[in-house]
């Protein structure tokens, strides 16, 4: 199970590369092609604000994976082991239920958008619009592989992948 992870996460780490490249790649062009020719590629601003919106939603699950999303402790450190584990278990469970949530209005819009498309790509927006439901789709797997460690422990992942105090929350108690 712990390699099924590790490739779920090295996949969806490699896609972000992957997104962040080209986007680099198509606004670099467009700037040097901008400068050397004067002219511009007309769909270059479009394609990186699409790259964009898949990157934040589909980087969100690795963020939440490793502790990188913003965390207010001060009513979880006052309680005593037992109460701040109860409340991660109910923060968590909060989170699920909003992430599927998400995911059931991302699918709706998605398939609300998919007769529209892109002025310049002409791409339907369905492609662009799914990357809600993907995104809150990979948060809720993260979310699943990592509730265990942080309820018990308050920890998140380390970025080298096992659990620990170097991923842990600032200001959580590890009880």
């Amino acid at each position: 199970m712990k390699r099924l992870e590790h490739l779920f996460v090295r996949v969806n780490a490699w896609a972000l590369i992957v997104m962040l490249s080209l986007m680099t790649l198509i606004v670099g062009s467009n700037i040097a092609l901008r400068y050397a020719t004067g002219q511009s590629l007309s769909w270059a601003d479009e394609a990186a604000r699409y790259l964009m919106i898949w990157m934040t939603f589909s980087g969100a699950g690795l963020a939440l994976r490793y502790g990188g999303h913003v965390a207010i402790t001060n009513l979880q450190d006052q309680l005593p082991a037992t109460g701040q584990r109860v409340m991660r278990a109910l923060l968590a469970l909060g989170l699920l239920l909003f992430f599927g949530y998400m995911v059931y209005v991302g699918i709706q819009y998605a398939q609300r958008m998919q007769y529209q498309v892109t002025p310049a790509l002409r791409l339907p927006f369905l492609y662009v619009y799914a990357a809600m439901p993907v995104g809150f789709s990979l948060l809720i797997v993260h979310l699943c592989l990592i509730a265990r460690p942080y309820i018990m422990a308050g920890h998140f992942q380390s970025r080298e992948g096992d659990d620990g105090a170097a991923g842990s929350m600032p200001g959580a108690a590890s009880g």
